[in-house]
């Protein structure tokens, strides 16, 4: 990537070819090894370990008195979707959105209360600063919540704390709540996300003043760039959370309806957010077009009065360059019409000091007309 090149690029998606049949799923080749971890909880108790499949899925979650949630990082492992398929019934629909990861946020209810199905995008900023975004998928049912993510990134961490030390709802809402937990910390993500890049456009508007130059247009750019690419999740992600609070689904609980409310204000707040910066970049790139404009201006304005002193000197130059002489050298004969001062004594100082008081007037002029302010 070449010096003076914007650092952001968007993710291209393989998706299907045109034909294809759906509810075939494709592991990439180089997708992930899986790293599952299981987090079984109830009001009383909590307890973590990792699993090397999910063979026994059916197995792990018979105890009624616990919620259990399957933390599945990477999707390497074609097992694990075919143990969905045959012990959870999962549509073959949905297990082709697991990993496809291009999907938008969205909210599908399947089997009359069976089990949900939901998207979310994980944006977050990796090596270089490079924008990433990466989908978790969730698999809702009543005692059990399944989540996918195609990298390790991990964005859990919080959730993980609040399960440990217990306290809030975080233990007694069900798995619809510990759903709606990990999507609200998604959220939040993208104000971290937003709030840096609000501080880098203040930052870049400090340049504008100060030194402006050509990376000023290329950072802002990148910034704008990634506003776009947050824009396009913030917007389905509210009409998805607005799908989960409006949802009759029995798998969702009143109390977690009533949180998510919170989850979509912030979705409002986010996506006004993001237009207020996307204004901000706008007037950046419009600011700095004008400064350059303006220093043009200025460039070409010094040029000008420099052409204008110099076009009548250069003009007297010219006629007393061409020496056509008064008399013929050889003869001595009058040579009518030709130049009398070619032989003036101190000719040469005194066409010096004609230029001279024309460039000084010439000067005098331009200071009283503004020219030099």
């Amino acid at each position: 990537m070449g010096k003076n090149k914007p650092r952001n690029r968007h993710k291209h998606y393989n998706v299907p070819e045109p034909g294809t049949s759906p509810g075939l799923y494709e592991i990439k080749e180089d997708a992930l090894k899986p790293k599952i971890i299981l987090h079984t909880y109830n009001d009383r108790s909590y307890k973590k370990e990792e699993l090397e499949h999910i063979n026994n899925i059916d197995k792990l979650i018979q105890n009624d008195d616990f919620y259990y949630w399957f933390d599945i990082k990477g999707l390497g492992d074609p097992n694990i979707f075919e143990t969905l398929f045959s012990k959870f019934d999962i549509s073959r629909l949905v297990l082709e959105d697991i990993t496809s990861s291009y999907q938008r946020p969205k909210l599908d209810e399947y089997e009359n209360d069976k089990y949900l199905f939901s998207v979310s995008r994980h944006l977050y900023l990796g090596e270089e600063g490079v924008l990433c975004n990466d989908q978790i998928s969730f698999i809702l049912s009543e005692r059990t919540l399944i989540t996918f993510q195609e990298t390790y990134a991990d964005c859990f961490e919080p959730v993980r704390k609040r399960l440990e030390i217990g306290k809030g709802n975080i233990r007694i809402g069900g798995s619809s709540y510990l759903m709606y937990a990990i999507m609200d910390v998604i959220v939040d993500n993208y104000f971290a996300l937003l709030n840096f890049w609000g501080e880098e456009l203040d930052a870049i508007e400090d340049r504008l003043y100060d030194h402006p130059d050509r990376r000023i247009m290329f950072d802002t750019q990148a910034i704008k760039r990634s506003l776009i690419t947050i824009r396009k999740v913030a917007w389905p992600e509210r009409d998805k959370l607005n799908d989960i609070i409006r949802s009759d689904s029995a798998l969702i609980s009143d109390l977690t309806k009533t949180y998510m409310k919170d989850a979509y204000d912030h979705c409002i707040q986010i996506i006004d957010f993001i237009e207020s910066l996307k204004e901000i970049s706008s007037a950046n790139i419009d600011m700095n077009l004008s400064i350059t404009s303006n220093r043009m201006n200025e460039i070409m304005k010094v040029l000008t009065i420099i052409s204008s002193i110099f076009i009548p000197l250069t003009f007297i130059a010219g006629i007393y360059g061409m020496n056509f002489s008064r008399e013929d050298p050889v003869t001595g004969k009058v040579l009518p019409g030709n130049m009398p001062e070619l032989y003036s004594p101190h000719g040469y100082l005194w066409t010096w000091i004609v230029m001279g008081i024309i460039a000084v007037a010439q000067v005098i002029y331009f200071w009283r007309k503004g020219w030099f302010k």
